[in-house]
C-alpha cells in the first residue's frame, strides 16, 4: 500500500502542512515512521479523510482550486470492478470525479483505492493518470 508524508497529504487534502500535522497529532488520520523517522499516512487512511473533508469541508478557508489544462491531482477514494468495465472515483481537493474505463485499463494501471492519481477532464470523458 502507498504512503505519503504529512506534506504530500496536505498537497493532495488542499491544506497546510501545518494543518495536516495538526490534523495527526489529534488523531484525526493516523501516521506511523519509516526508517528514516518521516511521519507517513496511509494511502487508504488518506482516502478515506478525503472523503470526510469533501463532505464537511476542511478547518482552513477553503483555497480557491483552478484546474490547469484540466487536470485533477488527487487520491483514488474507490474502484468498482465489473467483468469488463470499471469506475475509478478520485477525490480532488473538494472535487470528485468519476471515469468509466475498462477493468483492463485499471489492471494496467495498477490503481488501487489510496494511490495518487490525476484525472483529466476533456468535454465529459475522464481519463486517468497513474501518478
Amino acid at each position: 500500500m502507498q504512503s505519503y508524508t504529512i506534506g504530500q497529504a496536505a498537497r493532495l487534502l488542499g491544506v497546510s502542512p501545518d494543518t495536516a500535522r495538526r490534523w495527526a497529532d489529534a488523531g484525526r488520520v493516523a501516521t506511523h515512521r519509516d526508517d528514516s523517522g518521516r511521519r507517513l499516512v496511509d494511502g487508504r487512511d488518506l482516502a478515506a479523510l478525503s472523503v470526510e473533508l469533501a463532505k464537511t469541508g476542511s478547518s482552513e478557508e477553503d483555497p480557491p482550486y483552478t484546474s490547469v489544462r484540466n487536470a485533477f491531482p488527487g487520491i483514488v477514494t474507490a474502484i468498482k470492478l465489473g467483468d469488463v468495465a470499471a469506475q475509478v472515483e478520485i477525490q480532488a481537493g473538494p472535487h470528485r470525479l468519476v471515469s468509466l474505463l475498462t477493468r483492463e485499463a485499471v489492471e494496467e494501471l495498477g490503481l488501487e483505492v489510496g494511490m495518487e492519481a490525476t484525472a483529466r477532464v476533456k468535454s465529459t470523458n475522464v481519463h486517468i493518470d497513474r501518478v
